[in-house]
Formats: C-alpha cells, sequence, structure tokens
C-alpha cells in the first residue's frame, strides 16, 4: 500500500516535526467522550446513557445506537451516532417538551421525532432518503451465543467492480462470539461492522448517520465464508477466501497508490476554481510558490471524504512550517454549488484551515482533472513536489475501522510528505 514516488530521499528537512509519525487516537480518548455523555434529566444526576434500536427504510432494518445528551437547563439537545469509537455529532438540537430536532449540518442530515419517557421515536432524513427510527436506553450489552467459530483475520472478496476492481478487502476482529469488522474498497470502508455470533451466523451492522449496512457471515465447511451484505444500495454477496488463495488465483484488490494514474509525469498539476469566499485560486497563487502540495479530490457528500478530511487537517498543521501546502478540489452537487452551506458546515466541523475549493459537479472531475486516469474513486489524493510535478497518488481513505491498513496509510502519508519536502529543502 506504499505510495508510488520516484527514488528516497537522502536527506530530512531541517528542520522537523518532534515525532514524524501522525498519533493514533488513544483507546481512553475515546472512552472518556463515550463517558462525558449523559442523558440528563432535571433535578437527576448525570448517567452516560446509550439509545439503542433499529432504523428502517425500504425493508432493511439496521441495528442502531445512538449517544444522546440533554440539556437539562434549557431547550439545547446533542447526539451522535457510533463509528466503532468514533462519533458522528450533531452540530445542533433542540427539545421543546417531547419534541426533539437535531441537525447534522455537515452531513445536511435532520432528525426530527418525539422523545417520550424511555422511547425515542423519530425520522432521521438524508439525501437519499428518510429512515425510521425507534431507539429505547441501552439496558445490557447484547448477548451472543456461544462457541463461535474463529473468522479473525484478513479475507479477500472476489468481485468485479464497476470501477476496474478484482477484490475488496474484508478485515475482521474477534473476541470470542463478538466481532468487528469492515469492507474495505478503493474509495475507502463501510466504517466498522459490529456484532457477533447468533449460533448459526455472524450478524454485523452499521449506521453511522450516512452510512447504512446489514452483514451476515456464514462459515462454510471449507474454512471459507459466505457473506450476505444489505445496504440502502441493494444486496450483495460474496465469498471470502484468504488472500494467499486468492493471490494463488490471480486475484488481488486494487493497489491504492496505482488504481489513479497521472499520465504525463512531467506535466504539472494545474487547477482554478472559486474558494468558499468566491475568489478565483490556481496553481500560481504566491500562496504555493515554491511549497509541497497535497490535492485532495474530494466531495462533502461522500462518507469516505468525511473520514479522510481530520486527517488531512492533522497533516497539515504538522507539516506547513515545513513548507506543505494542502489543497481540497471540491465536487458538490449543483444545490451545494449554489448554496454550499453543507460544505461550509463541513469545513468547521473538521477544523479545516487548508485551501478549500469548488471545483465543479461530481460529473466534471474528468474534465476538470484531465491529466489524471481512471480517476474515479472518492477521495483521491495527489502528492505533488516543489516543481509541481505529481510525484504519487492514493484513491480512498482507509479509516481506523480498517486498522492496520489506517496505520499504514498515515505512515505512507508521512513518509512521502517528509521526502517531497527534504527536495530542495
Amino acid at each position: 500500500m506504499s505510495l508510488s514516488s520516484t527514488g528516497r530521499a537522502a536527506t530530512r528537512p531541517r528542520a522537523r516535526p518532534t515525532s514524524s509519525r501522525l498519533p493514533v487516537a488513544a483507546p481512553w480518548r475515546a472512552l472518556a467522550l463515550a463517558l462525558a455523555l449523559a442523558l440528563l434529566t432535571p433535578g437527576a444526576a448525570a448517567a452516560a446513557r446509550i439509545w439503542e434500536g433499529e432504523a428502517r427504510r425500504d425493508g432493511l432494518v439496521v441495528r442502531v445506537a445512538l449517544e444522546l445528551e440533554l440539556d437539562a437547563k434549557g431547550p439545547g439537545a446533542r447526539a451522535a451516532f457510533f463509528n466503532g469509537d468514533e462519533r458522528v455529532r450533531s452540530t445542533s438540537g433542540s427539545l421543546d417538551g417531547e419534541r426533539l430536532a437535531l441537525d447534522f449540518a455537515h452531513y445536511a442530515t435532520t432528525l426530527r421525532g418525539t422523545l417520550a419517557g424511555e422511547e425515542l421515536r423519530a425520522t432521521y432524513s438524508t439525501r437519499t432518503g428518510p429512515w425510521a427510527l425507534e431507539l429505547r436506553p441501552r439496558r445490557a450489552a447484547p448477548a451472543w451465543a456461544r462457541g463461535a467459530p474463529d473468522i479473525a483475520g484478513l479475507w479477500t472478496l472476489p468481485t468485479g467492480s464497476k470501477k476496474g476492481e478484482q477484490a475488496y478487502r474484508f478485515i475482521v476482529r474477534q473476541r470470542g462470539s463478538k466481532v468487528s469488522a469492515a469492507i474495505l474498497r478503493v474509495d475507502g470502508d463501510t466504517g466498522l461492522l459490529t456484532g457477533g455470533w447468533t449460533g448459526e451466523r455472524f450478524r454485523l451492522d452499521h449506521f453511522d448517520g450516512a452510512r447504512a449496512y446489514v452483514l451476515d457471515v456464514v462459515p462454510r465447511a471449507d474454512g471459507r465464508l459466505e457473506l450476505a451484505l444489505q445496504s440502502p444500495y441493494g444486496p450483495q454477496s460474496f465469498t471470502a477466501i484468504r488472500p494467499r488463495d486468492a493471490s494463488a488465483s490471480g486475484i488481488e484488490p486494487s493497489d491504492f497508490a496505482r488504481h489513479t494514474r497521472w499520465k504525463d509525469p512531467s506535466r504539472p498539476f494545474t487547477f482554478s476554481a472559486p474558494d468558499l469566499a468566491g475568489r478565483q485560486v490556481t496553481e500560481r497563487d504566491p500562496r504555493f510558490a515554491g511549497k509541497v502540495l497535497v490535492v485532495n479530490v474530494t466531495g462533502s457528500w461522500c462518507p469516505n471524504c468525511h473520514d479522510e478530511a481530520p486527517f488531512l487537517a492533522e497533516l497539515y498543521r504538522r507539516y506547513r512550517g515545513l513548507g506543505l501546502e494542502v489543497v481540497a478540489l471540491s465536487f458538490e452537487e449543483a444545490e451545494q454549488l449554489a448554496d454550499p452551506r453543507r460544505l461550509q458546515a463541513f469545513v468547521a466541523r473538521y477544523g479545516i484551515d487548508y485551501t478549500y475549493l469548488l471545483a465543479g459537479e461530481p460529473s466534471q472531475v474528468g474534465e476538470k482533472i484531465p491529466g489524471a486516469e481512471n480517476l474515479n474513486a472518492w477521495p483521491t489524493t495527489f502528492f505533488v513536489g516543489r516543481d509541481g510535478r505529481v510525484r504519487g497518488s492514493h484513491t480512498g481513505f482507509a479509516a481506523p475501522a480498517s486498522g492496520e491498513f489506517h496505520r499504514r496509510l498515515r505512515r505512507d502519508f508521512a513518509d512521502l510528505v517528509e521526502k517531497l519536502l527534504a527536495e530542495g529543502g
């Protein structure tokens, strides 16, 4: 998964961060965040509460867990959907009697419902359609059957995707009867699917406010797995095999560093697009002169782009003093280009202070970036040297749900940025 580049720099920049690695969030931090969220009622002490139940839409029923925090001192209300140790938090909300309203402005989604005693009934509205939610406070952790077979580790899911992939990756972590997993594609992963052994199969779910999946995993006698994946986009089925068996058959998941290529290495990366204030910005802007550029092809409609944005913001803060600039070329729907409220909330939510440009609609990506070949994954990131030439690319973003692939991505991004900063530094 290492990034494609030419050679290896012999020197490093004179000044450099104390650590060349971006820190991985500590487990205690996620625990502290979870304990900090509470359901507050007048006269009652704060108590951490998790509301859980089901989200229904078009016949698909997904288990959903929601952290809910209500402010007893006023009309404010806040909540967060789960994505493993991460939280997708609301940006604003209100509680008027039993009527609950929550907004997730960075996704342009809303939750409207009734909170009566120990029952929450609500509609969660997204750009692809509404979900009906029925939630109650969690009384105990889910109980799973004993005697689960061991399916932990890395698997290959042979497939023929529209983006030219031969296979996906299936990453499984298991502790007894409990399992967490993610399917990693060239765009990124599904978010963390969690569940356990029912006695006949593993049942896993994911609902983070942007993505919804139900996955059944049935172990076979020959050591393979049968997967049935349901989502709002329709059912899919896979047979999971171990990577060594897939390789022996000539089946390999896409290389994130080679899926999208720059056609002519001598051709510089150029762009021209307005920023959120309407000012036209190009690669000739003085702020980019002699700098290393990380150019990110993204969109606020894309869940994997939400996964990546905090990482890029962190990368920029760490290396900007050494000569790094990050440029986001955001491809949005026509209504967002006319009134980019969701994108503005996206930028604010993730603390983005690098250059953000409205590049066009998603269908225009090939027209706007003609130098790229097979540019069909969201997000895609290009690494541009101080001389303006493209020195590497990376498709998708493997989030923390992808385990070692996420850690490797962090290392690879840092290594290539440091290498490019050292050149001419």
